[in-house]
């Protein structure tokens, strides 16, 4: 399929990738626009893995209130230049961020952040309900697997479906935004508050 100068334009508006890559992507894409989208997004998750080692000390911390004053959000978003931090890219992901934790109410940045006690209780009442169910105890470990793989995407920033668009994560958004802005981006931390929570159920 021949690729058009229009073509090139139309994805490159929508990638900000060079015009090279975008002849590339829709050669590989045979022309399908949403393929060469995925192909650039790709390429652009290699880059960033790239970036993942390099210090990041710049950046903002992001405040956020929603539901009139309901819910309160602060997010720490780290990159690795002052002149990045100040950029429009990156305080939209961190805005973003800050929309996802005020929407989506994670508990853990990471899941390595998930204390084992939480998990096993987890996994317990993943047990009890395939027992309930009755199912064979041989499937019934499965499914605890399978419950606690999505307990882990309810509860872990970067394993949440983004609220924008559920096709991609949290972290594969992040990824896209070090792909744009070449530089690493770091979550250091958050806080979430909603109106009337009990201390304990912080």
């Amino acid at each position: 399929m021949e690729i058009t100068t229009e073509m090139i334009k139309e994805l490159r508006a929508a990638t900000n990738a060079g015009v090279l890559d975008c002849r590339k992507a829709l050669t590989e894409a045979n022309g399908d626009f949403q393929k060469a989208v995925d192909w650039l997004r790709e390429k652009g998750m290699a880059t960033a893995a790239k970036r993942a080692d390099r210090e990041a000390s710049q950046g903002v911390v992001e405040l956020y209130s929603h539901g009139g004053g309901r819910v309160g959000v602060m997010v720490e978003v780290n990159c690795e230049t002052d002149f990045v931090a100040r950029s429009e890219k990156f305080r939209e992901l961190a805005h973003e961020l800050a929309l996802q934790i005020a929407a989506s109410a994670p508990r853990y940045l990471k899941e390595e952040e998930i204390p084992a006690e939480v998990l096993e209780h987890e996994a317990e009442i993943a047990r009890a309900r395939a027992k309930e169910e009755g199912k064979p105890d041989n499937v019934a470990e499965k499914i605890v697997q399978g419950r606690l793989e999505k307990f882990k995407d309810e509860v872990v920033l970067s394993r949440q479906a983004y609220i924008r668009d559920e096709s991609i994560t949290v972290e594969k958004l992040i990824l896209q935004t070090v792909a744009s802005i070449g530089e690493n981006v770091i979550v250091r931390r958050f806080q979430r508050w909603e109106l009337g929570e009990s201390l304990k159920d912080q």
